[in-house]
């Protein structure tokens, strides 16, 4: 593979890694990013003095054996990456405001049963069965694991396919403890009666495993995936946009970027959002059900942010993530336009290098409808628009109330607040109506949730969160199956596997 040549669109976390693999399997990678900043979901920025995340808060499969550490090990880029690990005794504190009571959950299987068992002794035996089941589940997904692939037609349980909220139902008696196992919704998007079990357990065991954070921010991490191309003679090209994709007779022939420079290769492979690659390619490329197919799969909803700066020495560090919920019955209802917003946030404090007593800095993550900004999608410059920015102010101090819910005075700590829509992610991410995990995994049409990564267009290849599972642990295992579409099934959780053994 040393002669072949790879162009990928998007240099996001799915265009990093399957970069990345590819370079190191020998191919020649040039990489064309639309931002200045590399790392979709990864990237940083400065502001008040501070670095801030945009995406990737907390990382799973990174403790030692996990499988996103074995990729980096097989990438040889392990010592070079900055990750601070969780309190196991408190991986997760969750509140609920509908009875101002709090629960703490720890990482480890044993852990996590006897943590939620302590406030639900009747439903221990129950919390043992459903974490068994949950792992049962994960066990049939071989590229989780890592194993080579023993066929293309794989055979589920009954329960991989499951509506989340009825596979929890099925072990767990409690209204309560049901919410309480579904608290990472706003981490893939969760819905009720629609969400697959098997994303529900996956993304679960995942942290249960153990989560990690980055150090001084995610972008380090997009760096050293650049930088490791970079060494393999590759390039990675920033702040020009891939605007044309030519095709002919089936095949890709070449793109053109918005400098209008040309880029030839022999594969090709789109890390972006499908809804954004596809108005690339003009012609009959595609048919026009395929495009429609496109735009009819529901995406899942956005968020809104807070990135604030606190004044020093002034609120605690915390180790481990805060989630603030409204009422029970909600969980699953993130997507529910009907719904007051905001019905809960991730709320963390990033750790930087030394970490001390205080924090410098929290993160606020709180699930939103494009809906609440389709008024603003086309204008031009929102952030010029007074109504807009009324209503981002609206948005803040309505987080600033919750969260003094659980902190009272929070506000006291407060130097300075940066916030960021849902028009902010459509337009950083370049994905459609904002989404932060991609297409929706509809459990009732699971066909027309999952995009094959290979296309009728022979040498493009499509990679990233739209294709499989999403996220930090998803993404990479996406990576894999593109890079094997040209390498050929298992080639390269092969050599994950003899790079790691022992």
């Amino acid at each position: 593979m040393s002669e072949k040549t790879a162009v990928i669109i998007g240099a996001g976390l799915g265009g990093l890694f399957t970069g990345a693999i590819l370079a190191k399997e020998g191919m020649k990678v040039t990489l064309l990013e639309k931002n200045r900043t590399i790392g979709g979901g990864l990237q940083s920025f400065r502001r008040f003095g501070e670095t801030f995340d945009t995406g990737m808060h907390i990382v799973g499969g990174m403790r030692r054996g996990g499988n996103i550490y074995k990729i980096c090990k097989y990438l040889g880029i392990l010592d070079q990456v900055k990750l601070k690990d969780v309190d196991d005794a408190c991986a997760d504190r969750l509140y609920f405001a509908e009875d101002d009571k709090y629960y703490t959950i720890a990482q480890g299987k044993d852990n996590f049963i006897e943590s939620l068992a302590a406030y639900f002794p009747e439903e221990r035996e129950n919390l043992q069965r459903y974490v068994k089941a949950v792992y049962d589940i994960v066990e049939e997904v071989d590229l989780f694991n890592l194993r080579p692939a023993k066929s293309q037609f794989v055979v589920h349980s009954g329960e991989f396919m499951m509506a989340a909220n009825d596979f929890i139902a099925k072990y767990v008696k409690n209204r309560k403890l049901r919410s309480i196992l579904a608290y990472m919704n706003p981490l893939y998007g969760g819905r009720g009666n629609v969400t697959p079990a098997y994303v529900h357990a996956i993304i679960n065991a995942l942290y249960m495993n153990g989560q990690s954070r980055f150090v001084d921010g995610s972008h380090l991490f997009a760096e050293t995936l650049a930088d490791f191309i970079r060494q393999r003679g590759g390039e990675v090209i920033v702040n020009d946009a891939v605007a044309h994709v030519e095709v002919q007779d089936g095949l890709v022939r070449s793109v053109t970027s918005a400098s209008g420079k040309n880029f030839c290769a022999d594969y090709y492979v789109s890390a972006i959002h499908p809804c954004s690659l596809i108005p690339m390619i003009e012609g009959n490329a595609f048919t026009k059900a395929y495009r429609n197919r496109l735009n009819e799969i529901l995406n899942t909803y956005s968020a809104f942010s807070l990135y604030i700066k606190l004044k020093k020495d002034s609120f605690p560090y915390i180790n481990h993530s805060e989630y603030y919920m409204t009422r029970y019955d909600d969980v699953w209802n993130f997507g529910d336009a009907e719904k007051p917003w905001p019905l809960g946030f991730l709320m963390m404090t990033p750790p930087v290098e030394n970490q001390g007593e205080y924090s410098r800095k929290m993160l606020i993550t709180a699930p939103m409808l494009f809906e609440k900004v389709r008024k603003w999608e086309n204008t031009f410059s929102p952030r010029k628009d007074a109504d807009y920015l009324a209503w981002k102010e609206r948005c803040t101090e309505a987080l600033l109330d919750k969260i003094e819910d659980m902190y009272p005075d929070f506000r006291c700590c407060v130097e300075a607040v940066n916030a960021a829509s849902p028009l902010t992610i459509r337009d950083y991410y370049n994905v459609k109506d904002g989404s932060i995990t991609g297409f929706v995994k509809d459990c009732n049409n699971i066909t027309l949730s999952q995009l094959p990564v290979v296309t009728k267009v022979k040498n493009l290849l499509l990679t990233g969160q739209n294709n499989n599972l999403h996220g930090f642990c998803g993404v990479p295992l996406t990576a894999i199956n593109t890079t094997e579409a040209i390498f050929g099934v298992n080639y390269i959780v092969n050599k994950i596997n003899e790079a790691t053994k022992g």
